[in-house]
């Protein structure tokens, strides 16, 4: 590690411990006063309430839309809920979301926050401790900002990849989003407050986000989304779970009592409380005796429902008080089992920003993935003395996700678009982080004369390219919560730009700003290509460093880049035909615009559990590029791989760096039954870091669930005996080194 960031790591260290270190001394002097359960606490401080004043802790405010109804302050974010302060019962106040604390149209004014990369980019780094220190980092802000609650720990699995809101989550793969994900969260709540982990489940597309019906069957779930949010809960221990806003078969997520009850609370045993999504509820007694613990965001559904009809759902019978009794039980076992209770986020605090942003950096660097490296092209030579830079707003900064995550960085927002229409008008516009890449490659060659063109003319952008040593094309897709991409070509006619670049410049680069996978067409004409995802606040100055060679890339796909769109279990969203009509009948028709309203409709997952490139595999389809993939400046080998098996599944090898540079490595591990048909399953990985010639011996474990089929007749895990094969992989279609093993059969609870 260089000295300075050997100086910022010891700086981020110390800022996480000023901002965290009082809330965790005194929760050890209250845990060595009082040894008593979170629950059992939480029980006894419930005993001592009125009914008022339990209802009133299972409902929170909106704060734009909740002007006069508190005494309190109502600082302008997500969500609040005020506290009793008879029993040192907390105010709490709740913040979007997983990349730092959101602002997201500026609401409230002036105030910045540290931007991380996306969280595909962090998935991308397959490194737990990269998630961790994002976490940690981003959870001291929000703390130090008053908030105790941040609406953290997006962990719902990219089944299509044309997904809006493809950038906030953990990837494809349920050991993965978990790992990751409990990570994450582990991270924030080490500051004293509270993580979600969101969305309770299968929210896996924006269209008709609010009204669809998602189907699968129990086995199926069970395997994929519900083993992400298993492996993630189990990891982090997040204090509350956020139900979604979608159906699942037939029943309202908030609503739906497989999920809340019979799932998470009676099999997973899980002790924290189940918050709504924001505008998520719609039932009062359903909703409660579902699992639903509070509503969050009462102004954006359609009443109060836990407010006079709960009430008047107690009386009548229909919910027990002893229901609302576990309710409130629950919130408090949260808020104590996280430390939050005892030292909740009262006054605001400093921030070290400049060794904060250290951390975004490190994300963004672990995070990017060489995808094509051609003769070597990279990392940028110092013959290389005439660059261009073309598109994408390179001259300013890097783009990010829009949509309630959306953060406002420190140093300034470069560009910002409004939205004119679209279900994301209201809460998103197109934002840039101010972090030039132009700037920054400029201070990393000071060799070279480096200039920049912006693309919106082809012509123009081929010329430039022709006068040039290299040229480098940043090229970008912006997503959205709320919206899908209606498909996975780059949008505004960049792919002819790049085409038309790389007939004049042979050694042309694209850099890629998307949120998910986008087609390349002109994949075969260029010889470098990388994938920076939505980079964070630091994203200018990691791109630069892995272009001109100061860090070696050592990012790998979270998720499956396909071919075509009609590779992908379903080539476009659900639904996307029918909302494109109303909106268009909307705008012929204004004054009938509010009775035009989405109706619910399924969606069905006939790939089951399948996802990704499990999908692929099962299809005999072959990605452009796969789930696991990307390339290094170094080249790494495995050799002496021995695998055990009986009761559980082991397997050794060692890492060896047989190239000239230092670098990270990401052996992964996939296993299936023989004879089961299944495709194989990603069932352990590792990061590992080698100096050149360095060798590392490894063992990874098998994820139990991951080598069993999930059986409702249990019901539980069942691992069949008998012969797996495993392979010792580069990513998901790697089977160079396919071993096998026999297992001893077992069975697992849920």
């Amino acid at each position: 590690m260089p000295k300075a960031k050997a100086i910022a790591a010891a700086l981020i260290g110390a800022s996480l411990m000023t901002l965290a270190g009082a809330p965790a001394l005194l929760a050890r002097e209250t845990s060595a006063a009082k040894p008593i359960d979170a629950r059992a606490r939480a029980a006894a401080i419930v005993a001592k309430m009125t009914f008022d004043e339990k209802i009133a802790l299972l409902h929170g405010l909106f704060p734009p839309r909740a002007r006069g109804k508190t005494q309190n302050e109502l600082i302008q974010a997500a969500g609040h809920i005020d506290g009793i302060p008879r029993l040192g019962v907390p105010l709490i106040r709740e913040s979007d979301a997983s990349l730092g604390v959101a602002n997201q149209v500026e609401q409230r004014k002036g105030d910045t926050a540290t931007a991380l990369p996306s969280s595909l980019a962090t998935a991308a780094s397959f490194d737990p401790a990269i998630a961790r220190a994002g976490g940690a980092m981003i959870g001291a802000e929000a703390r130090a900002k008053r908030f105790d609650v941040l609406l953290a720990g997006g962990i719902d699995l990219t089944r299509d990849p044309w997904n809006g809101r493809n950038f906030e989550y953990l990837g494809e793969d349920p050991l993965l989003a978990g790992i990751m994900g409990g990570a994450h969260i582990a991270g924030v709540q080490s500051n004293h407050i509270v993580s979600t982990i969101k969305h309770f489940a299968l929210n896996a597309q924006e269209t008709g986000r609010m009204v669809l019906d998602a189907r699968i069957d129990e086995a199926s779930l069970r395997e994929s989304d519900l083993l992400a949010f298993e492996i993630a809960i189990e990891r982090g221990k997040p204090g509350s779970v956020m139900c979604s806003y979608n159906k699942l078969n037939g029943d309202w997520a908030c609503e739906n009592k497989f999920l809340l009850t019979d799932v998470l609370k009676r099999d997973w045993h899980y002790r924290g409380w189940v918050m709504s999504d924001w505008g998520a509820v719609h039932s009062s007694a359903k909703a409660a005796n579902a699992g639903l613990d509070q509503q969050s965001g009462q102004e954006l559904d359609s009443q109060i429902f836990f407010d006079a009809p709960l009430r008047a759902d107690v009386v009548s019978g229909k919910v027990s008080m002893a229901r609302i009794d576990d309710m409130v039980v629950r919130y408090l076992t949260g808020l104590i089992e996280t430390g939050l209770y005892d030292s909740p986020a009262a006054t605001a605090q400093p921030i070290p920003y400049a060794a904060h942003a250290l951390v975004a950096e490190r994300a963004a660097e672990a995070g990017i993935v060489l995808l094509k490296n051609d003769s070597g092209m990279l990392p940028l030579a110092r013959s290389a003395t005439r660059v261009v830079v073309i598109g994408g707003h390179a001259d300013v900064g890097v783009l990010s996700g829009g949509g309630s995550s959306q953060v406002r960085s420190v140093g300034g927002v470069p560009v910002e678009i409004p939205l004119k229409s679209g279900a994301a008008a209201s809460f998103a516009r197109v934002t840039y982080h101010d972090s030039s890449p132009l700037k920054a490659l400029k201070a990393a060659m000071p060799w070279a004369t480096v200039t920049y063109v912006d693309g919106s003319d082809p012509a123009a952008a081929a010329a430039a390219a022709r006068n040039a040593d290299v040229a480098i094309v940043f090229a970008t897709q912006w997503t959205t919560e709320a919206e899908d991409v209606p498909n996975l070509s780059l949008p505004d006619g960049q792919d002819a730009m790049i085409a038309a670049v790389a007939a004049a410049q042979p050694k042309t680069a694209v850099v890629l700003e998307t949120g998910g996978p986008v087609t390349m067409p002109w994949l075969d004409k260029v010889p470098t290509v990388i994938e920076a995802w939505y980079p964070g606040q630091r994203g200018g100055e990691a791109i630069a460093d892995i272009l001109t060679g100061k860090i070696n890339p050592s990012g790998r796909l979270p998720i499956t880049f396909p071919v075509s769109e009609q590779q992908a279990v379903r080539p476009a969203p659900v639904g996307l035909d029918t909302l494109n009509s109303l909106q268009a009948e909307a705008a012929a028709n204004p004054a009938e615009a509010g009775a035009l309203k989405l109706k619910s409709f399924p969606v069905d997952y006939v790939e089951g559990s399948d996802v990704g490139y499990r999908w692929y595999e099962r299809r005999k389809q072959q990605p452009l590029f796969a789930f696991g993939y990307g390339l290094s400046y170094t080249t790494f080998a495995y050799r002496k791989p021995i695998v055990t098996g009986g009761k559980n599944l082991t397997i050794s090898f060692d890492v060896v760096n047989a190239g000239k540079r230092a670098g990270s490595e990401v052996p992964q591990v996939y296993v299936a039954r023989e004879g089961s048909g299944h495709p194989m399953r990603l069932a352990a990985f590792t990061r590992v870091t080698l100096k050149p010639g360095e060798v590392r011996h490894v063992t990874l474990t098998a994820e139990p669930r991951v080598l069993a089929d999930y059986d409702t007749r249990l019901p539980g895990w069942r691992i069949m005996g008998g012969t797996y094969r495993v392979a010792l992989a580069r990513d998901a279609t790697d089977r160079s080194r396919v071993m096998t093993v026999r297992l001893t059969p077992s069975t697992m609870r849920p």
